[in-house]
């Protein structure tokens, strides 16, 4: 005989000897713990008591997961080194009075009202700046470098500085940083967003687009749908931003003329007795559409006496058109 008919047996004799038993246990009517993972109510609004015939044992929820961290920046920062690019004949910011610095304040004004529409009508797009030049070797890059410098030394403006001269691209070399991804890589992928490859500076106000990896349809590439969702976002997404484009020269690639139909201002940098007059005639005739045309007269020779002497060996010139 089993253990269970034992019981069972033994249950009926005590039954029969005259012991009562209760029909079903006694409702147990101290609270439940809180803690208890019992102690939630059946669908009646009954406590779901482990005594109940509807007793359904439940889990503790589970406790939440902890809120994940915010998302960290992915701009990389990069030092300059001041004292390398002032021996370059750089500027560099909280330097003191010089007539280089001079000259580039008196270059960036019209530029800055143009953009931000400080005293003048604000020109379409006129925060997207490209510097550029009709042929190689006019010092198109030491000019961009320098305004984005100048303009990074404003109160009211940061500035971006981007290396659109995709062929050769100098501005990180010149600047004495390593190459990096850049602008044709954002531009190829059209998913790569560009905080992933922005470079912050040193230069407080001052940030670096790489012009990126190379890319054999560089061109097509400029000149695409997902080039220009990328200048109409990086116009638009910070107003105090003035985005300088070190781009190649008009009359030797296709490229600067592709990005000059999406630009608000273009400067053009001409060598002082070097470029021919028909040289900038026709650069300036390949960039007709874009509203602000302004020119910047480089390695010029002033008379000592007007005060920019033959060893400084920069001078400049604008005009507008347009």
């Amino acid at each position: 005989m089993s253990l269970i008919e034992q019981a069972a047996k033994r249950l009926e004799q005590l039954r029969q000897a005259g012991a009562e038993f209760p029909e079903q246990p006694q409702k147990i009517n101290a609270p439940l713990p809180v803690d208890r993972p019992d102690r939630y109510r059946l669908e009646d609004g009954s406590p779901n008591r482990p005594d109940s015939p509807l007793f359904k044992p439940q889990k503790a929820p589970e406790p939440p997961l902890p809120s994940p961290p915010p998302k960290a920046s992915l701009r990389k920062k990069v030092d300059i080194n001041l004292d390398a690019i002032a021996s370059a004949g750089l500027l560099v910011p909280n330097a003191t009075r010089s007539k280089m610095a001079d000259e580039y304040r008196v270059i960036k004004r019209p530029l800055i009202a143009n953009a931000m529409g400080k005293g003048v009508p604000r020109v379409p797009n006129g925060n997207l700046i490209m510097v550029t030049s009709a042929l190689p070797g006019e010092g198109k890059s030491f000019t961009a470098i320098n305004l984005a410098i100048s303009i990074a030394m404003e109160l009211d403006n940061t500035v971006m500085l981007v290396d659109a001269d995709v062929a050769r691209p100098s501005v990180l070399n010149m600047l004495g940083l390593p190459p990096a991804s850049g602008l044709l890589d954002v531009v190829d992928q059209d998913s790569v967003d560009i905080s992933d490859v922005l470079l912050r500076t040193n230069i407080e106000k001052l940030s670096l687009l790489p012009s990126g990896t190379q890319h054999q349809r560089a061109t097509e590439l400029l000149a695409s749908a997902a080039m220009v969702r990328l200048l109409h976002d990086m116009a638009n997404r910070y107003p105090d931003r003035i985005i300088i484009f070190d781009s190649p020269p008009l009359l030797l690639t296709t490229e600067a003329r592709a990005l000059a139909t999406h630009m608000g201002q273009v400067v053009l940098v001409v060598h002082a007795g070097q470029t021919a007059q028909s040289a900038v005639r026709e650069a300036v005739g390949t960039i007709e559409s874009c509203p602000v045309k302004m020119m910047v007269l480089n390695q010029s020779r002033e008379s000592a006496s007007a005060g920019y002497g033959y060893e400084y060996g920069y001078g400049y010139g604008y005009g507008q058109n347009g």
